[in-house]
This record gives C-alpha cells, sequence and structure tokens, in this order.
C-alpha cells in the first residue's frame, strides 16, 4: 500500500488526515507542536485546531521532518507563507507533493508549486483544492474537489486511488496554475464578502460581490496563464461560493469583524489560525498591477487591511464609472 502522510496538522491537515485514515490506512501527521504531537499520539484528538474531530487510531504524530521523507506521497497543508521553509528543512522528499494550501508567497509573488519546485526539485507536484470545510471533511461528509497534477494522468493514476474515497471525490485537471489561482483568490474575495455582511449590506450586494469577484478571479487567472474552464470549476467558483457564505470560513469571519468596525491590527494579531487572504491581498495587489488587470474588490480589501473606513471604502466601489459586465476594466 502507498504510503501516505499530511505535512501540518492545523485544522484542514487534521481533517485530510482523518479523511485519509477512513479506510484504515496508516496516516503519519507532522506537528511543529510537540503537546500537540503528544496529544494525537495519546488521545487522538486535535484540541487545538480541531476539536471536534476523534481521531482515527491508525493516524501517527510525529514532530520530526525526517519521518516524512521516505513516504510515498505527502499532503502538504502547511501555511503558504511557511510551506518553501519548511520544505526545504526535510532531508529528503516524497515522489509526490499534494500542495492543499491556498495562497501566493509574498515577496516573490510565487505561487506554490513553484516554491515546491524550487524546495523540493526531485518531486512531482499535484495541486488539491477545492470548496471545503475542515470539520466537514472530518466528519465525512460528502465533499468534491480539483486534483490537479503537473505530471498529467500518470500523476493522476498514482495519487487518485490514494487521496480519493466515498465521500471525497477528486475530479482530474492538468492546470495546476489555476487551480491554484483559484484557491488564491478566493480567499481575498472572502473577506470582501464578509464585510458586506459585517455592514449589514443584504443578500444583493453580496451575491454582486461573488460575481464580480469572479470575473476578477477569472482576469487575473487568464493573465497569468490558467484556463477559464478550471477557474469555472470547483478549484475557482466552487470554492469561491463556499466562502463567501459561511462564518466556517476564517476569510469570511475577518471581513466580517472588519466590517463591524473591529481594526484589522487587532484582529490579525489575536489569530492563532491563519486567514490567508490578508497575506493574499497585498501579494495580489502587486501581481495585478504587474499583469495590468483590474482587480478593484482586491484593491479595496488591501485598503482595508491596511486600516481604511470599512463604509468609505464601499462606497468608492459603489461610486467606480458604470461600465459593460463583460471586459477587461473591472
Amino acid at each position: 500500500m502507498t504510503s501516505v502522510g499530511v505535512l501540518g496538522a492545523g485544522a484542514w491537515g487534521t481533517a485530510l488526515a482523518q479523511m485519509l485514515a477512513s479506510d484504515g490506512r496508516a496516516v503519519r501527521i507532522w506537528a511543529r507542536e510537540e503537546e500537540l504531537v503528544a496529544e494525537i499520539n495519546a488521545a487522538h484528538t486535535n484540541s487545538l485546531f480541531l476539536p471536534s474531530a476523534r481521531l482515527a487510531e491508525s493516524i501517527t504524530a510525529t514532530s520530526d521532518l525526517a519521518d516524512m521523507a521516505a513516504l510515498d506521497v505527502l499532503l502538504v497543508v502547511t501555511p503558504a507563507q511557511h510551506m518553501g521553509s519548511v520544505l526545504a528543512a526535510m532531508p529528503a522528499h516524497p515522489r509526490d507533493l499534494v500542495l492543499c494550501s491556498k495562497g501566493i508567497e509574498a515577496g516573490s509573488g510565487r505561487l506554490m508549486n513553484h516554491v515546491a519546485k524550487e524546495a523540493a526539485p526531485g518531486s512531482a507536484i499535484a495541486v488539491l483544492s477545492g470548496p471545503t470545510f475542515a470539520h466537514e471533511v472530518a466528519a465525512g461528509l460528502p465533499t468534491a474537489v480539483t486534483l490537479a497534477c503537473a505530471g498529467g494522468e500518470a500523476q493522476w493514476d498514482r495519487l487518485s486511488s490514494v487521496v480519493a474515497r466515498p465521500a471525497f471525490r477528486p475530479y482530474y485537471s492538468d492546470d495546476v496554475t489555476g487551480a491554484e489561482i483559484g484557491g488564491a483568490v478566493k480567499n481575498v474575495l472572502a473577506i470582501a464578502c464578509g464585510v458586506v455582511d459585517g455592514l449589514g449590506l443584504g443578500q444583493n450586494a453580496r451575491a454582486a460581490l461573488i460575481a464580480r469577484g469572479y470575473a476578477e478571479m477569472l482576469r487575473f487567472g487568464e493573465a497569468l496563464g490558467a484556463r477559464a474552464e478550471t477557474l469555472a470549476g470547483l478549484c475557482g467558483l466552487g470554492d469561491l461560493v463556499l466562502t463567501c457564505s459561511s462564518t466556517s470560513s476564517r476569510n469570511f469571519s475577518l471581513g466580517k469583524a472588519l466590517g463591524e468596525g473591529q481594526s484589522a491590527e487587532a484582529l490579525m494579531a489575536d489569530r492563532r489560525t491563519v486567514a490567508e487572504g490578508a497575506h493574499t491581498a497585498p501579494v495580489l495587489v502587486e501581481l495585478a498591477a504587474r499583469h495590468a488587470v483590474a482587480m478593484p474588490i482586491v484593491a479595496a480589501v488591501y485598503a482595508l487591511l491596511q486600516g481604511g473606513n470599512p463604509k468609505a471604502v464601499v462606497e468608492g466601489i459603489l461610486a467606480r464609472p458604470l461600465k459593460a459586465e463583460l471586459g477587461d476594466a473591472g
């Protein structure tokens, strides 16, 4: 049987480990915190990040990256901004790395697959992305995702049977860029939808924001080489709809708090779990300018994270010139 592990024991990493172990498979999970490793191994719980789940006994935890190096497949679920350093610290790397973190590297503007290729040049890279709340996956509720394989169908043949479960259904793609961009951009847009909710602007406004936000995602993705059909699928539009509609999304919750008048600085300082959209927004603004892509909603989120007044930022968007719905001008 193919050996498999999960790098990162946050809520999403723990949920993926639980899903992989649902058929009795042995799954190794890496956590940085020694106390969390001890809790997973002794009590089969993760009270820090996923307290709702009783973990399978076939899941074992370690804090030693060397224990993960000899596995056949490794799902990488570290925060996006730390993926490169964690992979670089490993003494070796599995044949297949499946990237499950959603973001763009600050400073460099690189997608996660580029970060992983540099840190683990001998590994084949895939991206798993889609509309997923960790607690639902851990509970075994039906979920569908995109599994984009840079190694094409040969890699899909290796990975699909490892990842698929009766309630966890992957769909094949070879558009790694599209899968990554969908996951990264939707996090920023989810913050915007949370702001709409926090300001009490209604369902009409949220629906309009999702549609116009998707237009920004599509323009940006195509500028970077993603395919439109990928962004119309699970890892783009599907993920966008989910995370823009529920406080189960960390990014939506952050936006809601901003809309209710809490300060961005205080919110970011007080969070144990990462709202990746807050780190992605400034990078997206820079990349959009570099590629001459209009992303007014993303720019508005960045302004809010810099301390802008939510009502004033929304009024600025509403005051933009009227134009055709389809086009490149936003």
